[in-house]
């Protein structure tokens, strides 16, 4: 593998998040491409990046030498094809939230991973937030101790401008609501720290604006290992915040409330004895979470490949994300909680678009 991987940034709206991340790790990473069907875009990105090649066309840049890892950035209704496409290629696939919109398609992109030489990483970047990192250290020594209980709020606002984009706010194209495009993340991060769910109790409402899908949520969690915990997200606050809250037999944890970076400094420790905040203060006394975010997740990336090893975020991740989804559709459809995990026998296990 080359020191320098070759990018293409495909979707020049997030993608130009995902753009700074690379910029940021130069020495990793180099943009060779961009791609976007509108033609402006992609002239502006190649004379402000100063970028060698753009594409209208995804075919045609994929037709293209000289690429090694495809970022996708694009509406979540073409994730899976374009992953998909990119994965038989032989490029590496980066794709956002969310990786698909059933857990059929999921699997399916798994089982193309296999086949291919390639790998795939969903994005999950609040995975990798210095604060995030701190407690992750903390749990990998085993100082927390069993967990008891977590929340995740979601509060954030989004109105009649942010779905004048045609593609939002429609099952078809942005794939769902405030459970699928915006506190996923959130959501993700809880499970990573958590472990995996068992049960699933959830209530989603339309509320804030006149769209197709939910933009209010409450849910309630059961995991494997005995821990319960909530989910509160809504798009209707006036004051927008993220946190977590996580209680555990010797540590409560609280992180920071930015709403787009919650796993970002500053968290919040509180041991529940001198002696186990001594352990704790040595634990992280000099540890340096490096990177964080998107250039955190991207710097992991490509340690991976030069490992051999597997992505920092793994298509079972992404896996777990959805299938959450999955249940929280189909307890609030049905009234009745859902037991995970779901397998190809599940109603929606092909998915949860309404008719």
């Amino acid at each position: 593998m080359s020191d320098r991987l070759r990018v293409a940034v495909v979707g020049l709206g997030v993608g130009f998040g995902h753009v700074a991340a690379y910029r940021e790790l130069s020495d990793l990473y180099e943009i060779v491409a961009v791609c976007d069907p509108v033609a402006s875009k992609v002239d502006l990105a190649k004379r402000f990046l100063d970028v060698p090649h753009g594409f209208e066309s995804f075919d045609d840049l994929l037709a293209h030498d000289g690429i090694d890892v495809v970022n996708i950035a694009t509406p979540p209704d073409l994730h899976v094809p374009m992953v998909k496409a990119a994965l038989e290629s032989g490029r590496h696939a980066i794709c956002e939230k969310p990786l698909a919109g059933s857990l059929a398609d999921v699997d399916a992109l798994a089982a193309c991973e296999q086949q291919s030489q390639a790998r795939l990483m969903p994005i999950f970047q609040y995975r990798f937030g210095r604060g995030v990192s701190r407690l992750r250290r903390l749990l990998e020594a085993g100082l927390p101790g069993r967990p008891y209980v977590a929340s995740v709020e979601t509060y954030w606002r989004r109105g009649s401008d942010y779905y004048s984009v045609p593609w939002r706010g429609r099952f078809e194209t942005e794939l769902g609501g405030v459970c699928v495009s915006h506190a996923i993340h959130s959501h993700d991060l809880l499970v990573s720290l958590l472990g995996p769910i068992s049960r699933v109790y959830a209530r989603v409402a339309t509320r804030v604006n006149d769209i197709e899908t939910e933009d209010c949520a409450a849910v309630t969690l059961e995991h494997e290992n005995g821990a319960l915990s909530t989910l509160v997200a809504t798009l209707g606050s006036v004051r927008e915040m993220s946190r977590l809250r996580l209680s555990f037999e010797n540590l409560s944890v609280e992180s920071g409330q930015s709403p787009y970076q919650p796993g970002s400094e500053p968290w919040a420790f509180e041991a529940a004895s001198e002696a186990v905040q001594g352990r704790i203060d040595e634990t992280l006394a000099g540890f340096d979470p490096g990177p964080e975010l998107y250039a955190g997740q991207f710097a992991a990336f490509h340690a991976s490949l030069a490992a051999g090893a597997e992505p920092p975020v793994t298509v079972g991740d992404a896996r777990a994300a959805i299938e959450l989804v999955t249940a929280i559709y189909h307890s609030s459809r049905t009234g009745e909680p859902v037991d995970l995990p779901i397998d190809a026998t599940h109603p929606l296990y092909h998915g949860w678009i309404p008719g």
